[in-house]
C-alpha cells in the first residue's frame, strides 16, 4: 500500500470543540492533542487539510465570511493547513459534497495532490468515515460525546482520541479496527537508559 499523504480532519468535533453554526472565531477551541497530532503529520513531511460541513450558510445563520473567518482562527491556533474544505449547502440540496458523500474529500486530496489511497481522513461521525469509504480513501473514528455507540461498532478503524489516530498512520494507512497508542510499549524498551547503556 502507498505511504500516506495526506490527512483531512473534521473541523467540529474532531479538531477542534463542535459549537454549532459557529460564526465567531473566538470560540475556536482545539480538542485535547490537536497541536500534537498536526504537528506530527507536519514533521513527517505528510500534507493536512480541514474538511467541514456548514449548512448554516444555505439557511442564512452562517456567511461564507462567518465560516473563512472561523477557518482562520483554525489556522491561527493549530498552524497553517494545506487546505480547508467546505460543503455550504442544506441536507436536501443533493449536492456532491455533503458527507457522507465523497467530493469534497476528492476535491480536497486533490489540491494536495494525493490519490485516495493515500489520503486519510479522521472524523467523529458515521458520514466522515462512509465518505471515505465512497471515495477510496482510509477513514478513522474518533467518536466524541455526539458519536453514536453503532457508528463506532460499523467503523473499520475506531482510535480512542486524535492524537493515537495520527500516531497510527505515520507509518502508513491504518491498521486493525480498535487503534492502540503504542508509546507505553515503546517507552518499556527505551526508558532507563543512562550514560552505560540499557539498565
Amino acid at each position: 500500500m502507498s505511504p500516506v499523504k495526506a490527512v483531512l480532519f473534521d473541523r467540529d468535533g474532531t479538531l477542534v470543540e463542535d459549537v454549532p453554526h459557529n460564526a465567531d472565531p473566538d470560540r475556536v477551541r482545539p480538542v485535547d492533542g490537536a497541536r500534537e497530532a498536526l504537528a506530527l503529520l507536519r514533521e513527517r513531511g505528510i500534507r493536512t487539510g480541514v474538511i467541514t460541513d456548514q449548512p448554516g450558510v444555505a439557511d442564512g445563520r452562517l456567511t461564507d465570511a462567518d465560516v473563512r473567518r472561523v477557518n482562520h482562527r483554525v489556522d491561527e491556533l493549530l498552524g497553517p493547513c494545506d487546505v480547508f474544505a467546505v460543503c455550504s449547502h442544506g441536507p436536501g440540496e443533493g449536492c456532491r459534497c455533503r458527507r457522507p458523500q465523497p467530493g469534497m474529500l476528492l476535491w480536497a486530496g486533490g489540491r494536495v495532490c494525493t490519490g485516495p489511497a493515500e489520503l486519510v481522513v479522521i472524523g467523529s461521525g458515521a458520514a466522515d468515515v462512509e465518505a471515505a469509504r465512497r471515495a477510496g480513501a482510509h477513514g478513522i473514528l474518533v467518536p466524541n460525546g455526539r458519536t453514536r455507540p453503532e457508528e463506532a461498532t460499523r467503523a473499520d478503524h475506531v482510535a480512542p482520541d486524535l492524537l493515537t489516530a495520527v500516531r497510527a498512520v505515520l507509518d502508513g494507512p491504518p491498521k486493525g479496527r480498535v487503534l492502540a497508542d503504542e508509546r507505553p510499549i515503546q517507552e518499556a524498551f527505551t526508558t532507563g537508559q543512562g550514560p552505560g547503556g540499557r539498565r
